[in-house]
Parts: C-alpha cells; sequence; structure tokens
C-alpha cells in the first residue's frame, strides 16, 4: 500500500453492493487504509431498483455529491449476485444453450455432460455436445492428438442449432502447458463459428473434471446475460463522468476487472458473505487489532433481518475456506468459498411466549418496518425485544412497543439469554481452537447481540458495520491460483514450492497486480498416492491493483471480451449466433429427456428395494445410497464412487438390469470373477472411465475354459465398490454381483484382502488382465509371489496412464464363501440410507446414531469425535498417501485413518464424514477448517479372528508394527437386504 499512499490524486475508491432489498455504497480514500474513521469519506444505502444501474446510479450520484473529488476515483468495485440469480431461478430468456465439446475418448464417454444436474436445469442449459479426439494423461503426454475434421464437422451441427456458446473441456487441461489442445480447439471452433463465444474449462477452473465442467458450462450460460448486466452497471459511470475501471467482487475476497469478470462471471457466485468478511478487515484488523501491532484470527458475526452468518477471517484479511468444492442450484463445482455458518436469527426473527421465550428461526424479513409491532404491526420481533431491552435505540416508535408488547422484565432477560446462547454456539461451531478470539459484530441485526459472549476475549462494534459488504468491495484487491502437478525427487518438494510461488507472484504481478502489495495467502502440497514421485501443488497469490501500470487496459469504457461487448438486450437477441434459446429441444447423444425424479420425502421414507425370488433389481434410489455408503466404508480411501453412480443411474434410465444375489445362493461350482480400478484415485476424478474393466474381463475370460457366472468387487470401500454393477450390467456381461467383498472397506495395496489370510493360493489373482480402455491391455500370468504381483501391477499401470481397469483370477463358488465378508453391499445401502434421509428429514444432528445403528449399534461402532481440522500434513511412503491430520488430537492416515492414542486401528474402520452432509472426506480433500464426525466400525471376523489377519490389515500392513491393534468393539455382521425384502 506505500505506493498507494504515495499518490497525490487518484486515490478514492467506490464500493458498491447490489442487494435485494437495498444497495449499499461508500467512498473510502486510500490515504489512510488503517484509519477507517478517515477513510469512509460517505455512504449511502438506497432502495435495489429492478433496473439496477437506476440503483446504482442513485448511490453513486448521492456520494459525488459528498465530494469535490470525482476526478480522484480510481475504481467502482460492485458486489452483486445477478449472474447467479438466472442460474437460481432457471430464467430461460437469461440463460444460453450451450454446447460442449470434451477431448479425451474414449474416456467419459458413459458420462455425458450435466449428468449430475437438476432434470430442468438440464434441459435448459445442455444444447449439444460430443467427445472428441484429445486429452492429456497425468504425466502431460497425450490420451490422442486433436483431429480437426471432426471439430469441424461437429461445429456444422452446432452451428445448425443456433447455439452460440461453445466450452471446450479436456482431460487434465489445467495441467496443458506443452500441447495447449483447448486453445488449438478454440480457434478451429472461432473460424467455424465468427462471432460465437468460446470458454476454456482450463480457464475456469482447476482439476476435477466434471466439477471443472460444471462450472464452465455454467459460467457459458450467463455469459451473454453478465456482459449485459455488466454494461447496465458500466452506463451510471459514463453518466456521471466517472473514467475508471468497474470491478466485480468474486468469491474469494478479491475482484475482477470488468472485463474479466464478463469472460468468467460464474466466479462472483459466492461474493456476498465475502465482502462482509473482507470489509471486516478494514475496520478491524487494521483498525482495532493494529493498534496494539498484532494479527490474529477474528470471528465475524454478520447479523441481518432473517439469519445471522458467522465466519473466521483469517490474519491474511481473507476468509477461511469451507471446502474445495462448492454446490450451486444443486450442481457441484470445484470452487472454494467461505466457510460461513448461518442460524435462523435475525432482525425479523418472530419471538415466542407461549412456552417461555424463543427466538426464530421463522422472520418477517423485508417485511420487519410493517410487521415488528414498533411499526405498527401485529408480531413480537427480535428488534421489538430488543428496542424494548434499550429504548435509547433510535428505531420505530418505543411508546407505541410499550403499550401493546408489555413485555415483563424477566421475559427481555430471557430473550436476551436466548440471543446469546444461540451466538456462543455459532462461534463455538466455528473455532478451530479453544482459544478465545474477538468477535466483530456487523449487519443491521448486531443490536441484538449483547457486549459479552462467552469465546469471545472482546466484543467489537465498529462504525459503518451496516454497509460492511460495500466496504468489502471497495477495498478488494486480485487474486490468482496455481494449480500443477510436478515431478519431485528426494529434495526437490521446497525449490518446486518455492518456483511455483515466484510463478503465482509473476501471473498476478502481470494480470494488474502491485507487486509490493502481493502475499501468498494460500498453499497446499498434495502427493499422488500410486503416482510414482508426483505432487500436486495448489498456491493462491492476492494484491492490491497497481492503477499506475501501463500495460493494463482497466478504463471504465473497456468491458469487452474478444471485441464482442453485448449493449442491450436487442443486441443480444440478434447477434449472429445470439437469438434467444432458453428450454428448448436437446439433440445431443444420447437423445432421451432425462426422466424428472418424482420421488417424495414420503415415497423415500417408505421406500422398498425390489427384491424377487432373492434377486435384488438395483434402481436409481438403490444406487444413490450405496454410493454414499461405499463412500464412508473407504474410510477416506479407495476414490469417490459418484462418478460410476452417475453413469450406473443412466444406465437404468436406459432400460439396463442390474442384479445382486446372496453368498449363501451362490452354488459351490459357481466361477466368481473380481472387478476393480488399480491405479491412483486423483486420476479417476479427471480420467472418468471408458471400458476399461470390460475390456480386461475380457482378456482374462479368454484364458479359462469355464465361463463366469457370478462377479464381485474385490473391496466395497469407495470407487470399486460399485464396478461389478458396471461390468455384470445386462447391457455387457449380464451377471449378477454377490453381495460381499474381499475388504468391508478400502485397502490400499492387493494383498490387503481376504483370501491373502487364508492362503489357499499362492499367487492369489494370477492369472490377472489389466486395460486401459484405449487400447492397450496387459496379462500378468505368472509371478513367484504375491508381492511381485503388486510390484508388475504398479509397473504396469505407470504405462498405463495410472489407471486401469483390473480383472483377477476367478475363485470357485467355495473359495468365494469361505473367503468373502457376506453383505457388505447390504450394509453400504444401509448407512446411505441413513444419511439421505437424515438430510431429507434434518436430522443431521442424529445421522451418525443412525449410521451406528444400521452397523450394529453401539457395541459394534461410536462417534469417535466431532471437531473442526486444523492442520493436515501429507507426505508419500511406498507409493500411499501418508499424513498428520490435526484436530483435537493427532491423526496419523494412509487412505484409512490411524488414531495416535489408539481410540480406533486398522483393520477397525476409521471414518472422517463432513459435518454438513454427512459424506464422507477423502483424505486426498481434508483441508483446514473442516467440521467433521469421526465414526469408527468394528472390522469383520476375517480381518480379527486371525493373527495372520491382523498382520495383513492392521499397523504391520502399514509399515506401523510398533502399533498394537485393539479392538473397537464387538462387529456385527451386516443385515441382508436380500432377507429383509425378498418377495417370492
Amino acid at each position: 500500500m506505500d505506493e498507494l499512499q504515495s499518490l497525490p490524486h487518484k486515490r478514492l475508491r467506490v464500493g458498491v453492493d447490489v442487494g435485494g432489498t437495498n444497495t449499499d455504497s461508500v467512498l473510502i480514500d486510500l490515504a489512510h487504509p488503517s484509519e477507517p474513521d478517515k477513510a469512509i469519506l460517505a455512504w449511502r444505502k438506497t432502495p435495489t431498483t429492478s433496473d439496477p444501474s437506476d440503483g446504482i446510479k442513485t448511490a453513486l450520484s448521492s456520494l459525488l455529491e459528498s465530494t469535490n473529488r470525482k476526478s480522484d476515483i480510481v475504481s467502482v468495485a460492485i458486489g452483486t449476485t445477478h449472474f447467479i440469480n438466472a442460474v437460481v431461478e432457471r430464467d430461460a430468456n437469461r440463460l444460453s444453450r450451450v454446447a460442449v465439446l470434451r477431448l479425451g475418448y474414449p474416456y467419459s464417454k458413459y458420462m455425458r455432460p450435466c449428468g449430475d444436474w437438476p432434470d430442468d436445469l438440464q434441459r435448459l442449459v445442455l444444447g449439444h455436445y460430443a467427445l472428441l479426439r484429445g486429452g492429456l494423461q497425468v504425466n502431460g503426454s497425450p490420451i490422442s492428438d486433436i483431429e480437426p475434421a471432426e471439430i469441424r464437422a461437429e461445429c456444422a451441427h452446432i452451428k445448425q442449432k443456433g447455439i452460440h456458446v461453445v466450452v471446450i473441456n479436456g482431460i487434465f487441461s489445467p495441467l496443458d502447458s506443452a500441447e495447449n489442445q483447448e486453445h488449438l480447439v478454440a480457434e478451429i471452433v472461432r473460424q467455424e463459428l465468427p462471432g460465437c463465444d468460446v470458454v476454456l474449462s482450463s480457464e475456469v477452473a482447476k482439476l476435477g473434471f466434471i466439477e471443472r465442467e460444471n462450472a464452465a458450462i455454467f459460467n457459458a450460460a450467463i455469459l451473454r446475460y453478465a456482459r449485459q448486466t455488466l454494461h447496465l452497471f458500466q452506463r451510471p459511470l459514463k453518466q456521471l463522468g466517472l473514467d475508471c475501471p468497474v470491478f466485480i467482487t468474486q468469491n474469494d475476497g478479491t475482484v475482477l476487472p470488468g472485463q474479466l469478470a464478463a469472460k468468467f462471471p460464474i466466479r462472483t457466485f459466492s461474493g456476498g458473505p465475502t465482502n462482509s468478511m473482507r470489509g471486516a478487515a478494514f475496520l478491524v484488523e487494521r483498525y482495532s487489532l493494529g493498534k496494539r501491532g498484532e494479527k490474529k484470527p477474528i470471528m465475524v458475526v454478520d447479523i441481518g433481518g432473517t439469519t445471522t452468518d458467522v465466519g473466521l477471517l483469517l490474519p491474511s484479511g481473507f476468509p477461511r475456506q469451507r471446502a474445495a468444492f462448492s454446490n450451486l442450484a444443486g450442481v457441484r463445482m470445484n470452487f472454494s468459498y467461505p466457510d460461513v455458518t448461518s442460524i435462523g436469527l435475525g432482525g425479523g426473527s418472530f419471538v415466542y411466549r407461549d412456552k417461555g421465550i424463543a427466538v426464530g428461526p421463522e422472520s418477517v424479513g423485508r417485511r420487519l418496518t410493517e410487521d415488528a409491532i414498533l411499526f405498527g404491526g401485529a408480531i413480537l420481533t427480535a428488534t421489538d425485544c430488543a428496542v424494548s431491552a434499550d429504548p435509547t435505540l433510535a428505531i420505530g416508535s418505543p411508546d407505541v412497543l410499550a403499550a401493546r408488547s408489555n413485555l415483563s422484565p424477566e421475559e427481555i432477560y430471557n430473550f436476551q439469554e436466548a440471543v446469546k446462547s444461540k451466538l456462543e454456539r455459532a462461534i463455538d461451531s466455528m473455532k478451530t481452537s479453544p482459544e478465545d478470539l474477538p468477535v466483530l459484530l456487523v449487519g443491521g441485526g448486531a443490536i441484538l447481540a449483547p457486549n459479552k459472549l462467552k469465546g469471545a476475549s472482546e466484543v467489537l462494534r465498529p462504525p459503518w458495520s451496516g454497509i460492511v459488504n460495500a466496504i468489502g468491495a471497495a477495498m478488494a484487491g486480485l487474486s490468482i491460483v496455481v494449480d500443477t502437478i510436478k515431478t519431485i525427487g528426494p529434495n526437490t518438494e521446497q525449490q518446486w514450492l518455492e518456483e511455483i510461488k515466484k510463478v503465482a507472484i509473476d501471473k498476478i504481478v502481470d494480470a494488474g497486480a502491485l507487486r509490493s502489495s502481493v502475499q501468498i495467502v494460500e498453499i497446499e502440497t498434495l502427493p499422488m498416492s500410486y503416482v510414482e514421485n508426483k505432487a500436486r501443488f495448489i498456491v493462491r497469490a492476492a494484491g492490491d491493483f497497481n492503477y499506475n501500470a501501463p500495460s493494463i487496459e482497466l478504463t471504465g469504457n473497456d468491458m469487452s471480451h474478444s471485441g464482442n461487448l453485448v449493449d442491450s438486450a436487442d443486441d443480444l437477441n440478434n447477434s449472429q449466433y445470439g437469438r434467444k434459446t432458453g428450454a428448448g429441444d436437446f439433440s445431443g447423444t444420447p437423445t432421451e429427456e432425462t426422466k424428472a425424479s418424482t420421488e417424495s420425502t414420503d415415497d423415500l421414507r417408505l421406500y422398498k428395494p425390489k427384491v424377487a425370488d432373492r434377486v435384488w433389481y438395483l434402481s436409481e434410489t438403490d444406487i444413490g445410497w450405496i454410493a454414499t455408503g461405499c463412500n464412508i466404508l473407504g474410510s477416506g480411501g479407495g476414490g469417490y464412487p459418484f462418478p460410476t453412480a452417475m453413469r450406473l443411474r443412466q444406465m437404468i434410465r436406459n432400460g439396463d438390469v442390474i442384479r445382486v444375489v446372496d453368498s449363501r445362493d451362490v452354488d459351490d461350482k459357481a466361477v466368481v470373477g473380481g472387478a476393480c480400478f488399480g491405479g491412483a484415485p486423483n486420476v479417476f476424478s479427471e480420467r472418468l472411465p471408458a471400458d476399461e474393466l470390460l475390456e480386461a474381463q475380457k482378456e482374462l475370460m479368454r484364458l479359462f475354459k469355464d465361463p463366469i457366472t457370478h462377479l464381485n468387487c474385490l473391496e466395497v470401500g469407495g470407487a470399486n465398490g460399485m464396478q461389478s454393477f458396471v461390468v455384470g450390467s445386462s447391457s455387457n456381461l449380464d451377471l449378477p454381483t454377490v453381495d460381499g467383498d474381499y475388504c468391508g472397506r478400502a485397502y490400499p495395496v492387493l494383498w490387503q484382502t481376504t483370501p491373502y489370510v487364508y492362503g489357499d493360493r499362492q499367487p492369489v489373482y494370477l492369472p490377472m488382465a489389466l486395460s486401459d480402455g484405449n487400447g492397450a491391455s496387459v496379462i500378468v500370468s505368472q509371478a513367484k509371489s504375491d508381492k511381485v504381483v503388486e510390484r508388475l501391477l504398479r509397473a504396469a499401470l505407470s504405462e498405463l496412464g495410472s489407471l486401469a481397469g483390473v480383472a483377477v483370477a476367478p475363485a470357485s463358488g467355495v473359495e468365494y464363501k469361505r473367503w468373502a465378508i457376506r453383505n457388505t453391499i447390504s450394509q453400504s445401502w444401509r448407512i446411505g440410507r441413513a444419511v439421505h434421509l437424515a438430510r431429507l428429514l434434518n436430522g443431521l444432528d442424529t445421522m451418525t446414531e443412525s449410521i451406528i445403528n444400521e452397523c450394529g449399534g453401539p457395541d459394534a461402532a461410536k462417534v469417535l469425535w466431532r471437531g473442526k481440522i486444523v492442520s493436515v500434513k501429507r507426505t508419500l511412503r511406498k507409493a500411499h498417501l501418508y499424513g498428520y491430520n490435526e484436530p483435537t488430537e493427532s491423526l496419523p492416515l494412509d487412505s484409512e485413518d490411524l488414531q495416535g492414542e489408539i481410540l480406533a486401528i486398522v483393520p477397525d474402520l476409521v471414518a472422517v464424514l463432513d459435518a454438513e452432509d454427512g459424506e464422507g472426506i477423502g483424505t486426498q480433500d481434508y483441508r483446514y477448517g473442516q467440521r467433521v464426525i469421526v465414526i469408527g466400525i468394528a472390522a469383520s471376523e476375517q480381518w480379527t479372528g486371525t493373527e495372520e489377519g491382523i498382520r495383513i490389515g492392521g499397523p504391520e500392513g502399514f509399515d506401523m508394527g510398533y502399533l498394537k491393534y485393539k479392538p473397537l468393539g464387538k462387529y456385527s455382521a451386516p443385515k441382508s437386504v436380500i432377507d429383509e425384502y425378498n418377495v417370492s
């Protein structure tokens, strides 16, 4: 900021927050960055208008009346939810149909774009897609080269359909620094479709194929509307004679220049809470705490009319981020967003007097000035009670309130205690240490809060807290993220990190930041399991704008994107490929409309699976529940099963039949095949499957005379828990899956499966076939030992892109029934049902008890602890991911989580659940500040019943032989779905 302070002119910033009810604005002088009382020259609160430009003009005009220094205004930053409202409201007039070109054939061919979207939104947005050659392996080598002819052919189809926005998404495209495949395809598309918009997924989001594609499609769908809206935002500046850049606030507490916001409007979807936190950083971190010369986290409590948002402001001045993923309109994306908890407490909250005093969560909301007793209404609200407690508050008519509410001193006291209790619980839920923290109260409802709160070292009530969102917008800077994978050696990890930090700093300076203001605000290193000497580095840099940079064109009149700024609704509708295209036919492949789900809450509560003559026929509901259960049983490892669940749901909709049978019904002479993926879960998130498993199984079947009669998933935990459903579906091998597996969970290596405990074969799984799904197959026919097999498997995987379908030598019916842990698919179904019903019925508080009951009750499973992750450290040992995750205790982990004080230890299961939705969290996705619930589940007696089982599946199997296995509880065999629901 020193260079900014030295500027004699051009030092005023304007912040505007366009809310649903009010438009707040503020004028700030950069000469006083740590003295808000001097820096804030003027502020206004005006009603939001249907045409946002009118409200912005009114706000700006009012601000300018307070100063004669209009020429000193260096920027206007605006926070808005306009772009995202178009998605949330499913507005066909504001959303464009999108064509999606995927690069990476044959991978992902069974999971079409928008496959996990709500049905109505999918039909509204997706107009065409094609899977083309291209894409990369994790090491950066091409899966195949792009084919210009097939790109041009798809462009002809897109033009014929009148679609004017194209998304290009290539496998591992964020790592593509050599091939530049997305850019090459974009050049061809622009040649074939002049004037169309092209969105490159690698420019929108980071690794995670489906999540990145979702974000890119959303971005494309609102692109034209965003430019139109930004023009409306720009118009008042022209009318008022302001010659300065327009910025739009984005999700991470920084801003985008207008021309970049026009290109990437999706980055602005969660600006509101972030602006509040950044405004708090200006008001308090640089003011009250600055006087003490210290920096520490601050808890920000923003009390509005309906809800209270509580978040943690870090010493960096940025809000703590919740996770790597976010959800918008029911669609998963890989943007992080502020970690904020919301409770039903606000100025408009109902106050009930019939049974003591209860506050909220119902609220009168924006009707406060009509419905509250203070304003002549008939509803007792929290604001009424606050004014009754302190009549000096200049709100409404205290005399009318006193005459009509008749609140007793005891009732006022009970109200204050109820509010205090709600706030203290919310603050405690957000803390990551027992240390008291400063609490900053902001928002119009801050009058409800007391001056002392448990857990608060002090309670701060700064002036201007009612416009904190506008202040946050005004003071926001730039940010940039570098997300890359590098090859590391014994001493090169820190060297790579320093180099990537330098790259991030140079990139943000090139983007327009002032170098002296840049700081690294986020660093994450993720070693990649099963991929030799690879680690993923994520570095985020932030800094203030350098308004003197001659290379940065930030004038108010330059908001174009590729010279294609639309200036009006007419221009939007009349551009070459810009006819209004909202709801309409989807003519991509497949052509069938996705069926809308008709299941209600009652339907799910009463749902019974279809089991006839002891055969379980899986439905979409079954698939969803099993996926969640497999995810939890993965104990942090095995990869996420949800891409496979998407594929299976589509298969069922297309008429596929997927069968499950009980192990007791398997004939002794049966031939039970095994199907699973081998390799890195990190790769699985980008290179979505093709036909790897089916091809591997067919290769193996050529070596055997007797045909396979049944299939078995080798490990029920994680992504592999559902692969046998795909291979055994009626459109593939048409074989039933047996309800059981060889792990009861997920394990990192093939020899950590129950057949090795019994030692009936040596090696167990040979011959074995591997396939990459793209024309390459490997047969391992013999080896001296199973550990040699494991080494051969790893070597083969490195040549097959670090991920391959694996088919192992089948077991006889007798062997299978001896080796298998029975009814684990039933167990995953029951666990998933508990989680999904808890979400549906708002029963997350009791969800863990339901899971424990499904696992055999408190003697077989238990909650180990609830808390927040405050530290995560990772390293690689023998190609597997180890780390130390520190909630309250230290938690060593290797895909599985192992508790240092032996609360639970392998082979018992330790699963870390997201406290927000009950889903299992993979070890690769542990993040600072995540609220988690950790549960332990007793392992099967196949593991714990013999010393060999404990040796293979216990601590010694993880090179932790210095630890001893201590049973968590007594194993309870899962209850069979087939036994319970069978109809003969």
